[in-house]
């Protein structure tokens, strides 16, 4: 039982910190000489060996994503902080439906902000030619890995 305990809050570690990745680092569109993510874009500037970042456009689907990620975030905090707490006040033989229940919606927020971004990109970045970066692979990684613990949140018993 401590083995699974340990996995679990270890898979779900591991899930916040690349939601934390995802949404703040700056690598969601990579072109030869731009970046953009959710809030920056940008620009390599070769006259002074530069990066030259401004704000985002305002967008509104870009708003949408931002506010999906961030939700994902606080979700995912809040099921971590449910889970210490029903750790210790949850009574023998209680399941952790709190806790997994927000791990599904951290889930399902980072999933509609993906495909979001996904289909909406040309319009949020207006440079097609380049490709996806690492933060937006990492929200990827990040949906089934937080609905995966999820599941298991809700699925999880507290025996002693």
């Amino acid at each position: 039982m401590s083995f699974l305990l340990i996995t679990v809050t270890g898979l779900h570690l591991i899930a916040l910190v690349i939601l934390f990745i995802a949404t703040l680092d700056k690598t969601w569109w990579v072109n030869n000489d731009q970046k953009g993510d959710l809030w920056y874009k940008c620009f390599y500037e070769n006259h002074t060996d530069a990066w030259t970042c401004e704000s985002a456009t305002d967008n509104e689907w870009l708003h949408a994503i931002q506010a999906l990620m961030i939700l994902a975030v606080l979700f995912c905090t809040v099921s971590l902080v449910l889970f210490l707490c029903q750790l210790y006040a949850l009574k023998q033989g209680g399941l952790f439906y709190a806790t997994g229940i927000f791990q599904i919606f951290a889930s399902l927020a980072v999933l509609t902000g993906v495909v979001i971004y996904t289909v909406h990109v040309a319009e949020i970045q207006k440079n097609p030619n380049g490709h996806f970066g690492h933060c937006f692979y990492l929200a990827w990684v990040a949906f089934p890995l937080t609905m995966v613990s999820g599941i298991m949140y809700i699925h999880l018993r507290k025996l002693e």
